[in-house]
């Protein structure tokens, strides 16, 4: 992976929205992706139950390529893009052009920077959309359109009213078109899925490395995001040959991999660690709560795949025939069971971006000037958990830290 397309991507949780109201917390391009990309799964597995087909590649790839193009022009508004698409064609023709140079010297995958290429020309009009993508597409934009609405609701608590009324009333003609959908009506009118949502949203307002001052500051929800991100790209980099179910199966892995924070919060590794015997307690209360707490929040149609996500995430593991989870090698997965009966998950990969997301956003504090003994030992502790030379998912994982950072 480009060290340059890493630190890029990382941008944005230094991307603040909503900077022109009171906001009662940080509200960051990062958390908001984490977020959207939530919302898509919920709305996407209540149109799959009802029997549409939904391409979770095409919706997680737009998802990043839309966190690229926002960190290019994170000082354009949204409202000012759209006028600029209807009044002035050829102008955001040009912008999205520009766009795309900003990132052609970082991304070397060239089949990955044409989907990127496609992406945005499908976005401005350039390019068609094919009838059987519409459903994702449709999903996608609903999770868009709804947590943008979800911020606002947050901020409207401490905002006086007069400023959103033109706001609201644009993203409620906005969301219109999608409310057919299933998934968006149970939402809207708070249901199960809302309380759940709700649930996860908690992730937005905990703070990561919660006892050191840090620049910028990270959530667990937009840390969550970056992890899926990263278990993307270097899945693609190391293993090109995974089936589309694993990388699908990775990235929701890896946007899921800290669910149950959002009833037990963040307990850190120092602390999770103090004991021989404390990792594996903390795991089994962490498991007892959220079955308590999260799992009746969940849709019968997801439920068993989101425990599949976030139960042993940091292991290679499969389904067996059975439908019970079994552990198995790298190796394995690549030679045996690469094929969606099986679910493949790469939990080791999924690892590695985690303690990943976790070094940056260490050394980029310090290197910022604010650091502190637990960012310096934290920093270290992550670059020595891995032997020089040690491969793990087909990545040399101590190079590959220290090649981005130094």
């Amino acid at each position: 992976m480009e060290k340059e397309l890493a630190f890029k991507i990382f941008e944005g949780f230094s991307i603040q929205r909503w900077n022109d109201l009171v906001r009662p917390f940080d509200i960051v391009e990062m958390d908001k992706a984490g977020e959207k990309m939530v919302i898509a799964y919920i709305l996407g597995k209540f149109e799959e139950n009802r029997g549409k087909k939904i391409d979770w590649l095409w919706i997680i790839y737009a998802s990043l390529f839309d966190l690229l193009r926002k960190i290019s022009l994170c000082d354009i508004k949204s409202p000012v893009q759209q006028m600029l698409k209807k009044q002035f064609p050829n102008e955001y023709m040009r912008l999205n052009e520009w766009v795309l140079n900003q990132y052609r010297s970082m991304i070397k995958d060239e089949k990955l920077f044409s989907e990127f290429t496609i992406y945005v020309g499908q976005k401005s009009g350039s390019f068609s959309i094919s009838d059987e993508l519409l459903p994702s597409v449709r999903v996608y934009s609903a999770a868009h359109k709804y947590s943008t609405i979800r911020e606002m609701e947050m901020l409207e608590v401490v905002n006086e009213k007069e400023r959103f009324l033109d706001i609201k009333e644009e993203l409620e003609k906005e969301i219109q078109p999608y409310l057919d959908l299933e998934g968006l009506q149970k939402l809207m009118t708070h249901q199960k899925s809302y309380q759940f949502l709700l649930k996860i949203e908690q992730l937005r307002f905990q703070t990561r490395w919660n006892q050191t001052p840090r620049i910028p500051g990270t959530s667990v929800l937009g840390h969550c995001f970056y992890v899926a991100i990263m278990t993307l790209l270097l899945g693609r980099e190391c293993n090109p040959d995974m089936c589309r179910q694993r990388v699908i199966n990775n990235f929701f892995s890896a946007l899921f991999h800290d669910l149950p924070e959002s009833v037990t919060r963040d307990i850190i590794s120092p602390v999770k660690q103090a004991t021989d015997a404390l990792p594996n307690i903390v795991k089994k209360i962490e498991d007892e709560i959220v079955n308590k707490e999260l799992v009746p929040l969940m849709e019968d149609f997801f439920v068993n795949e989101l425990i599949y996500y976030t139960s042993d995430e940091f292991s290679d593991r499969i389904l067996d025939a059975d439908g019970k989870t079994k552990h198995v090698s790298w190796e394995e997965l690549n030679q045996k069971y690469n094929e969606e009966k099986f679910q493949p998950v790469d939990g080791r990969l999924v690892r590695i971006c985690d303690h990943f997301s976790a070094l940056m956003e260490a050394d980029i504090s310090i290197k910022y000037g604010i650091s502190s003994a637990h960012l310096t030992s934290g920093r270290e502790s992550i670059l020595n958990h891995y032997a020089k030379g040690e491969i793990i998912s087909g990545i040399d994982v101590n190079s590959f830290y220290r090649n981005i950072i130094m």
